[in-house]
């Protein structure tokens, strides 16, 4: 049987050290003349466009579709010049490698399930270079809930590949507990990576199929993706 595995971007492939934020910050003077106050903002397992309407709302403005609409197209224009400037982030430990031996298994497809918008994610992975390793993907653009990415990710797979892949052989793959929950809701399985903000005892507290330190192991990773 095919297996779909579908990667969450900040925290599991990549550390942008916080290009995204930085960007979010500069969108908002840009957009509405004055510095925001970004500090309370939950960001993490979240999508673009729910934290857009948090951050306007957190500093009076409201969240219109048009202010949305505004401050996103700010804030793509600011990100590619805050990941070539800014403090310099990498690829996580054995993601490259992992990523090249999945794509040379005619039994695997990889796509993306990312609370980056898709222009944001293309940003992103293209400067750390990998972005030639994704075809599809569900992103903000779809849905400001993570919990509602999970389907359109399963269509633009069976849309790419014609196959419909089952959620014993769908893995969610990311390093908050909001992946694993996404995941859960379409009934895939779900590896969690300690590569975020959360311990792996915080991950497995949420009951993933899997959970990683990091994903130095590539052995391991594929005999939990082959069970």
């Amino acid at each position: 049987m095919k297996k779909l595995i579908l990667w969450d971007i900040d925290g599991t492939l990549i550390v942008s050290q916080g290009a995204g934020g930085r960007a979010m910050e500069r969108a908002f003077t840009k957009r509405f003349g004055f510095v925001g106050d970004l500090s309370k903002i939950d960001w993490a397992g979240r999508t673009d466009s729910w934290l857009t309407n948090e951050v306007l709302r957190a500093n009076g403005i409201e969240p219109t579709a048009e202010n949305c609409r505004l401050y996103l197209e700010s804030y793509l224009e600011v990100l590619p010049s805050e990941l070539r400037e800014g403090p310099q982030g990498h690829v996580l430990p054995g993601v490259l490698e992992l990523l090249e031996t999945l794509r040379r298994r005619p039994e695997v497809e990889q796509g993306l399930l990312t609370g980056n918008l898709r222009r944001g994610a293309e940003f992103k992975l293209t400067h750390y270079k990998v972005w030639h390793y994704f075809e599809f993907g569900a992103f903000a653009d779809d849905s400001p809930h993570r919990n509602d990415l999970g389907p359109h990710a399963l269509r633009r797979a069976r849309e790419r590949h014609a196959h419909d892949f089952t959620p014993q052989n769908t893995f969610i793959i990311g390093d908050t507990p909001h992946d694993i929950e996404c995941g859960k809701v379409i009934g895939a399985r779900t590896i969690a990576v300690a590569t975020g903000r959360h311990t792996v005892a915080e991950l497995a507290a949420h009951h993933p199929t899997a959970v990683f330190q990091n994903f130095a192991d590539t052995a391991e990773f594929l005999r939990v993706i082959a069970r």
